[in-house]
């Protein structure tokens, strides 16, 4: 039995819920959003405890493997809809910055040429340090309903210059460790 998809997924007040067969739709304050199940799940919305539970139809191998992913992504789905998502990415490195011009996002990461990016409809990009320095990055925020759309756009940004281990320079998640290497040492021997 899957732990994870036997438990009930709690429904806040702020998000409204409807579901007609295998289609679910959700929406809150932030938006809305659809989910549809697989034929080997099934999903009841008890209003009255405001709980959604997921259930297999059968005992097959598809459908056990199934049930604790859908149940998972339900929860995602109603989360986002009434809070939203963010993933916060550091620059760092001397002259590095971002910019947003109207809505796309523009990178200056050490090519010869600006990095440009245009976010998806329900992403948005807000900036708080635009200019890397010394002794701080350049800042910005991915946010959105949708996990998978604000992880996959955050990734592709940070994909653009990765940070290399030896001085650090690059992208990266705000929080993320680097490790770092030594680099090359002077021997001592002359010849």
């Amino acid at each position: 039995m899957s732990r994870i998809g036997q438990q009930p997924i709690p429904v806040p007040e702020a998000v409204e819920m409807e579901a007609a067969g295998n289609h679910l739709k959700f929406k809150g304050k932030l938006g809305e959003l659809e989910h549809r199940l697989p034929d080997e799940l099934e999903a009841e919305y008890l209003p009255d405890r405001n709980l959604v539970e997921v259930r297999r139809k059968g005992n097959g191998r598809r459908a056990r493997s199934l049930h604790g992913l859908h149940r998972t992504l339900i929860a995602n789905k109603i989360e986002g809809v009434s809070q939203g998502f963010s993933k916060a990415l550091e620059i760092y490195g001397t002259g590095y910055s971002v910019n947003l011009r109207g809505k796309t996002l523009v990178l200056q990461v050490g090519f010869c040429h600006e990095v440009t990016f245009e976010p998806p409809e329900s992403i948005t990009v807000e900036i708080e340090q635009n200019a890397a320095q010394l002794d701080r990055p350049a800042r910005f925020v991915v946010k959105g309903i949708d996990k998978e759309l604000v992880g996959h756009f955050a990734a592709s940004v940070r994909a653009v210059r990765p940070p290399e281990p030896y001085k650090g320079k690059g992208i990266r998640y705000q929080g993320e460790y680097v490790r770092r290497k030594q680099g090359k040492a002077f021997t001592g021997l002359e010849r």
